[in-house]
């Protein structure tokens, strides 16, 4: 059984691994399902290595580190240019391929949730970001769920790279 997780305040509740808001896990064992809870402007960075199976997921908080980088240091997964490439390099600690063009990556969350009239935009900047961060490691995200008004609750099956996104309003869809 693989679970990495960043030390942090990831826990691990039965088969599932809880990601709060700048923490990442990552897990190879088919019977653990990673979640996160709370995302509005928030975004889930979702990254599964198809041939090991090894998937991770970071809770990304906002976009840039610059603002802190004492916190940055702390928790690199509270943001986009610091929590995505410690993520990949957690997942290739766990044994996932070092070729990130191979990985299959989707993104939750960006809501406009306690900033309806857009003032400071933290979900599209989180959003925009990751995408940046991303084509820098020769990423791209194949699905996302992003934007609106609602919340969302990420749930990651490592079995299969199904994961599924379950809004405030109480819809579920898989992403």
């Amino acid at each position: 059984m693989i679970n990495c997780m960043d030390g942090r305040k990831s826990e691990n509740i039965g088969n599932n691994i809880i990601v709060g808001v700048g923490e990442m896990a990552v897990s190879g064992d088919a019977g653990t399902k990673i979640k996160t809870y709370g995302l509005g402007s928030c975004v889930a960075v979702i990254v599964r290595d198809p041939i090991s199976g090894i998937t991770g997921m970071v809770h990304v908080a906002l976009p840039d580190s610059n603002i802190d980088r004492g916190i940055a240091e702390e928790r690199p997964g509270y943001f986009a240019n610091t929590g995505i490439p410690a993520l990949i390099n957690m997942m290739h600690d766990c044994g996932s391929t070092i070729n990130t063009s191979k990985m299959i990556v989707k993104i939750a969350g960006g809501a406009q949730t306690l900033d309806e009239n857009n003032v400071f935009e933290i979900g599209n900047r989180n959003v925009t970001a990751i995408k940046r961060i991303l084509w820098m490691n020769n990423m791209s995200p194949v699905s996302a769920d992003t934007g609106g008004h609602l919340s969302r609750t990420v749930l990651a099956y490592v079995s299969s790279g199904t994961v599924k996104i379950y809004d405030s309003s109480g819809n579920c869809r898989e992403l």
